[in-house]
C-alpha cells in the first residue's frame, strides 16, 4: 500500500520536472506530471539499477520513448542519486548542461538511449527489445550455466500514444512478439491526449488488441496514480516468461495542475508561475521554493538506491563465483566485453587476402564477414529479408529465434527502420558488436535511426548492397542515385563505397575496429575488377591508385567503387596522348576529411585544378574536391530499367565520355 512518503516521493518527481520546465521557459510538463507515479514504482521497487554504478551489466534498462518527457527522466537521475545535481535541472535545455531538451546516451549518466523522435525508444528497447531484449537473451543463451543467471535483467521502455501511432512500434513488437521475448515489457502511458486535441481526430484502434495480434502479454491499470495496481502489473508482466508484455496504464497529461490537467495545452509549453503554484497547493507540497524537496523524500530515495546497490553486491558475488567455476566462460566474457579485440586479431594475412577475379564487392564482403566472425564470437548481425543477396550470412553461427536465442543471425523480415533500432539497441546493450543490411536505395527506410547511431556514436555497421545503377534491370525504383550523397552529409558517419577486394577488406576493418562512428558499406551487385593499385590506403579514405610521372599531375580524376576502374582506363587512353594523369580512389570522403592536411595536400595538390568526378550516382559533395575549374561524370536524373552495362553506356560512364570530360577542362 502506498505511503505518505510514497506520496510525496512521487510528488517530488512532478514538482521537479514543472519547476525545470518552468526555469527554463521551454519544455514538456505534461508526461513527467501525468506518470511520476510509473517513474516511481517501477525505479523503486522492481527495476534493477545500482546508481553507484550505472554501466553494471545486468542492470535492468530504461528506455524512455517519449524522450520529450525528459524531466521525468532527470528527476529520477537527481533523486536516485545518479550524479544529477539540482543545479543541473536548473539549468534544463541550456546550452552545455547535463540536462538537454531530449535525453541524450553518453552526455548524461543513467541515460541508455538517445530518444526524440517518437517511437525510436521504441524500436531500440523494444523491438531493440531486438536490441536491448534480444542482447539479453542472446548473451543469457551464451553464458548462463545452471545455478548461475549471470545474464538476467529486464528491458523496459516507456511511451505514449505518439510513439504507438508510429509505424516503427509496429514493425519492432512485431519482431518482438515473434521472438517470444519475455524481458521486454513495454508500459503505454495512455492520456489519450495529442498536440493537437484528442487522439480520437486521428487515432481510434485498441492498441491493445494490436499488441494481443503481435503475441504480447497485455495488462491493463485503469488509474496512473495507484502504484500498487501499477506494481501488481509489472510483477504479472515479469512472470510470463514466454511473452512480452504490454502494460497499459491509463493516465492524466499534467496529473496536478488544476487548469492544465487533461488538456493539450499541458504537452509542450511552461504551466506557468501561477499554475506552478496551484501545483503545488494541489499536492500539498510543503513549500512554494523552485525545485524545494524535503530531506525525507531523499532519505527515502536514498533508501531505495541502497537496495539497488545490495543486488549488485548479490551479482558480483555470484559472478566471481561464477569465474573460479567456469574460467573458460571468464574468458569469452572478456572477449565479448573487449572492445579492443577486433583490432587486435583482425589485421592479419588471411583477412586480407583475396582471389585475383572479378567479384562484386557484395560477394567479397560476405567473405570477408564471415573471416571477421571466426574471430570476433561476439558479431551478431543480419538482413531484412535479403541476406542472399546482401551476402550478410555468417555460416555456421546459427539463427536467433525464439527456439535458440544462442544463434547470430537474425532475421528483421522486411522492417528496415526498426531493423536499424535494433541494431542501435544491440549495440547500446554492450558485449555485442552488429551489423544490419538491405538493398542501398532503400536505405532511405533505415534513415532515422542511423542518424541516431551518429548522434549517440554507436559503432553500428550498416551493409547497403545494390549500390547504383549497376542494378541493372530492377529499374530507378531500385537504383540509388542520392542516397550516398545523403549519408556523407550526415555528421560522424563514415561511408565506405570500395573498389574492390582491398578496399572491402578496408572497409570492414574500419567499421569493426572504431569506437564511435558508425559504418555504411556500399557495395556492388556487379563484379569488379581487383585493382592493381589497391592498398590498406583505403583506411585513410582516399587515395593514389594510380598515380602520374609527375608530383603534380596535368590531371587528376577521382572516383569510388566500380567506376575506379573506368578511371584507371580512363588515364591509360589519356597517357597516349600525351596526358599525365593521377587517379585517386576515394572510397570514403569522410575519413579522407579526418587526416591531416599534409595527407589531403599530396593526394590532392592544390596546384592541380584540373580535375575530374567520376562516380555513377548524385554530384552533390564533390564540388569540395572538384572545385571551381573540374567537370563531373555524374548521374543527373534516376537510372533506367535495362542490363547494367547498357545502363552504364546510357548514363556516359564509359571511357570516352571519361577522357571526353577531361578534355574539356
Amino acid at each position: 500500500m502506498s505511503t505518505q512518503i510514497d506520496k510525496m516521493s512521487v510528488n517530488a518527481i512532478r514538482v521537479l520536472a514543472a519547476d525545470a520546465v518552468q526555469k527554463a521557459n521551454s519544455g514538456h510538463p505534461g508526461l513527467p506530471l501525468g506518470c511520476a507515479a510509473i517513474g516511481y514504482e517501477l525505479w523503486g521497487r522492481h527495476m534493477k539499477h545500482n546508481p553507484a554504478n550505472p554501466k553494471w551489466p545486468d542492470r535492468d534498462r530504461f528506455i524512455l520513448s517519449g524522450g520529450h518527457g525528459s524531466t521525468l527522466l532527470y528527476s529520477l537521475l537527481h533523486l536516485f542519486g545518479y550524479g544529477l545535481t539540482k543545479e543541473d535541472l536548473m539549468n534544463f535545455r541550456q546550452d552545455g548542461s547535463l540536462t538537454p531538451g531530449h535525453p541524450e546516451y553518453g552526455h548524461t549518466v543513467g541515460v541508455e538511449a538517445t530518444t526524440g523522435p517518437l517511437g525510436a525508444g521504441m524500436g531500440m528497447a523494444g523491438g531493440g527489445g531486438v536490441g536491448m531484449a534480444a542482447a539479453e537473451a542472446h548473451l543469457a543463451s551464451i553464458f548462463n550455466k545452471e545455478g548461475y543467471p549471470v545474464v538476467d535483467h529486464y528491458t523496459y521502455v516507456l511511451g505514449g500514444d505518439g510513439c504507438m501511432m508510429e509505424g516503427i512500434s509496429s514493425e519492432a513488437m512485431s519482431l518482438a512478439g515473434t521472438m517470444g521475448l519475455g524481458k521486454l515489457i513495454v508500459i503505454y502511458d495512455s492520456n489519450a491526449i495529442s498536440i493537437e486535441g484528442s487522439t480520437d481526430i486521428a487515432f481510434t484502434e485498441n492498441v491493445q488488441k494490436r499488441f494481443e495480434a503481435f503475441g504480447f502479454q497485455t495488462i491493463t491499470v485503469e488509474d496512473g496514480n495507484d502504484t500498487d495496481a501499477i506494481g501488481k502489473a509489472i510483477e504479472e508482466a515479469k512472470a510470463d516468461t514466454t511473452r512480452p508484455s504490454l502494460i497499459t496504464v491509463r493516465t492524466q497529461i499534467g496529473f496536478g495542475c488544476p487548469a492544465k490537467q487533461g488538456k493539450a495545452s499541458a504537452h509542450g509549453e511552461p504551466l506557468g508561475a501561477e499554475n506552478i503554484e496551484a501545483l503545488k497547493d494541489n499536492l500539498g507540497w510543503p513549500s512554494k521554493e523552485p525545485f524545494f524537496v524535503p530531506d525525507e523524500v531523499y532519505d527515502n530515495y536514498s533508501g531505495l538506491a541502497k537496495a539497488g546497490a545490495d543486488k549488485e553486491a548479490e551479482w558480483n558475488a555470484l559472478f566471481a563465483d561464477y569465474c573460479a567455476k567456469f574460467p573458460e566462460m571468464k574468458t569469452l566474457w572478456d572477449e565479448y566485453y573487449d572492445e579492443d579485440r577486433a583490432a587486435k586479431v583482425l589485421d592479419t594475412e588471411d583477412f586480407w587476402a583475396h582471389g585475383d577475379a572479378a567479384e562484386a564487392t557484395r560477394s567479397v564482403s560476405g567473405k570477408v564477414l564471415n573471416k571477421a566472425k571466426a574471430v570476433l564470437p561476439n558479431l551478431v548481425g543480419g538482413a531484412a529479408d535479403l541476406a542472399p543477396s546482401t551476402k550478410t550470412y555468417m555460416n555456421g553461427a546459427g539463427d536467433f529465434s525464439k527456439a535458440d536465442y544462442s544463434g547470430c543471425n537474425f532475421h528483421f523480415g522486411v522492417r528496415e527502420l526498426a531493423m536499424a533500432a535494433i541494431g542501435n539497441g544491440l549495440m547500446l546493450h554492450g558485449g555485442l558488436r552488429a551489423f544490419c543490411c538491405y538493398f542501398f536505395v532503400f536505405s532511405d527506410y533505415t534513415k532515422p535511426m542511423a542518424r541516431l547511431s551518429a548522434l549517440m556514436k554507436l559503432p553500428l555497421t550498416y551493409v547497403f548492397t545494390h549500390d547504383s545503377i549497376g542494378v541493372g534491370e530492377d529499374g530507378p525504383t531500385h537504383e540509388p542515385i542520392e542516397q550516398l550523397a545523403m549519408f556523407r552529409a550526415m555528421p560522424d558517419f563514415a561511408v565506405y563505397r570500395p573498389c574492390d577486394a582491398t578496399e572491402t577488406a578496408a572497409a570492414w576493418y574500419y567499421a569493426l575496429t572504431n569506437k564511435d562512428t558508425p559504418t555504411a558499406l556500399v557495395l556492388s551487385r556487379q563484379n569488379l575488377p581487383q585493382m592493381a593499385g589497391s592498398s590498406k590506403d583505403a583506411l585513410k579514405g582516399g587515395y593514389v591508385i594510380d598515380d602520374s610521372s609527375k608530383a603534380v599531375p596535368d590531371v587528376i580524376i577521382m572516383a569510388s567503387g566500380s567506376e575506379v576502374s573506368l578511371a584507371v582506363d580512363a588515364k591509360k587512353v589519356l597517357a597516349d596522348e600525351g596526358m599525365d594523369v593521377r587517379v585517386v580512389s576515394m572510397p570514403s570522403m569522410d575519413i579522407f576529411e579526418r587526416q591531416s592536411d599534409e595527407y589531403k595536400e599530396s593526394v590532392l595538390p592544390k596546384a592541380c585544378r584540373k580535375r575530374v568526378a567520376v562516380e555513377a550516382l548524385s554530384d552533390f559533395g564533390w564540388g569540395r574536391y572538384v572545385g571551381l575549374d573540374g567537370a563531373y561524370v555524374t548521374m543527373h536524373g534516376f537510372g533506367a530499367s535495362a542490363p547494367a552495362s547498357k545502363l552504364f553506356d546510357k548514363f556516359g560512364f564509359t571511357v570516352d565520355n571519361v577522357v571526353k570530360a577531361v578534355k574539356s577542362l
